[in-house]
This record gives C-alpha cells, structure tokens and sequence, in this order.
C-alpha cells in the first residue's frame, strides 16, 4: 500500500473515531508498527493528527504559528499556489490580499502584472509588493490599511483596519485561511484575522481561497464566508488524495490544483 493511500485511511479513521490505537491502525493497514510510526510522525507534522500515549486524536482548533515560522514551510506549494492564483486575474484590477505568508509570496508574484490597486492589511504584503515594483517604470498602487499593528503576523487589525475596508470595493479577493471545509466554508483561529477577512470577501466581486494541502478539510474556530460565497479554492497537488479536497468538489466548489 502507497504512503498517500495509509494516510487516507488514517485520517478516514480519525474522522470516524476521533482516537484511534495505534494497534488498530496497524490492523486496518495490514502493515508494520514501525511504518505506522512514521507514516504518524509525518501526518502530526503536517497538522493532520496529534499523537497521544498509544495512538492518535484528531486534533482541535489551534492558532496558526507564528508568520515567521510560516514562511519557512511549504513553501515551494505556496509558490505554485500564487502562480495559479495569477493567472485568474488582470491588469488594473483591484485586490485585496490579507496578511499570511501565501499571499505574501503572491504579493511577490504580482510584479509580472501592471496597473494593479492593492488593498492590504500585511505589512510584509504591502513591503513585498514595493519592494517588487522597486525601479519598474509601471508599477501597482500599494494601499496599507490603518489599525493596530500586530507584530506576530505582521498585520494590521482591529475595528479600524475594518472600517477601512469598507471605503473600498475590489475586484477580487486573495484571502488564505487556517482551514477550508465542505461544510463550514473558510474559517480563521483568530476573530480579528476573520473580520477583517470576512470584510473583504464582502467588498469583492469575486473571492479566490488560497489553501495548501494541510489546509484542506480543516476547520478552525470562525467561519468568515461560506462555500457559496467562494468563487475559486486554489491548492497544490498535495491535496490530491485527500478526501477533503473530494468532499469540497462534491460540493460543488471550483478547484484549481497548481
């Protein structure tokens, strides 16, 4: 049995029963303790479980670690993600991009595009998208919206960030969340994050999710749009084999796999 096919029926177990023995695990895939213990560490790293004394739970709603320790992973799926996202929009539009380190990379990408309006609340969105422009004689227009800042994500936020949304309507909006789900839509761990995403998917004409694959079938504590109200998820190959990515297209979602 392939790596990609125990760790589906690991997580289908997980969903099932929420704590699963190890010794079951072992039974169900007819394979070694030893395989199971690494197929477990790989899965606990990826967010997909949490290992307890004798087996696995799924794991609750946590916050996302810091954006510094973000940055550092997955990033070469964050970049295919954000390359696919850029093909889905235009010259001179408008966007809003919240604060994370996927739309940061996508902010990066943009220099390939002229005649843009940003809206942003990231700092590092913001100070990447002019520092690509930098010596470009077509350049986007950056706008960094006001509120308070939080040095952990690298953001602006709270109820003035919020109103300011509001002077502005966008094109689209690029909006990453903690988790993507066929039933709950596009949550966030923290209220501040989800208002502020939640005011930007409702000043957009259109709403493009960008989600790498551990993000796919999770759930976190907020929910800030609903499946309907998602135009587009965009995830990497990753997400392939796993039954949230089917769950979300029965469901009727577009996908796009980069």
């Amino acid at each position: 049995m392939l790596q990609a096919e125990r760790f589906i029926r690991i997580r289908t177990l997980l969903t099932t029963l929420t704590r699963v023995s190890t010794e079951r695990i072992v039974q169900e895939l007819d394979v070694s303790r030893e395989t199971v213990r690494r197929d477990v560490v790989e899965l606990e790293a990826q967010g997909i479980l949490r290992r307890v004394h004798g087996g696995v739970v799924a794991p609750g709603p946590e916050p996302e670690p810091p954006l510094a320790v973000r940055q550092a992973v997955r990033e070469r799926e964050k970049r295919a993600i954000a390359r696919a996202a850029l093909q889905q929009l235009q010259p001179g539009q408008t966007l809003f991009l919240d604060a994370g380190s996927t739309t940061a990379i996508l902010a990066g990408e943009l220099s390939s595009l002229s005649g843009m309006t940003v809206v942003t609340n990231g700092l590092n969105v913001a100070l990447k998208l002019a520092g690509a422009d930098a010596g470009r004689a077509a350049r986007n227009d950056v706008i960094l919206l006001g509120g308070r800042p939080n040095p952990e994500v690298q953001a602006t936020q709270g109820d003035i960030t919020v109103a300011e949304i509001y002077r502005y309507r966008a094109d689209v909006a690029l909006l990453s969340p903690v988790g993507i789900h066929c039933q709950h839509g596009a949550t966030s761990f923290d209220h501040h994050e989800a208002a502020i995403a939640r005011a930007m998917a409702g000043q957009a004409q259109r709403l493009i999710v960008l989600a790498d694959h551990s993000k796919i079938g999770q759930a976190s504590r907020v929910v800030y749009a609903g499946l309907p109200e998602i135009d587009t998820i965009v995830t990497d190959a990753g997400s392939r084999a796993l039954p949230g990515l089917s769950a979300l297209q029965a469901a009727g979602s577009h996908v796009i796999v980069a």
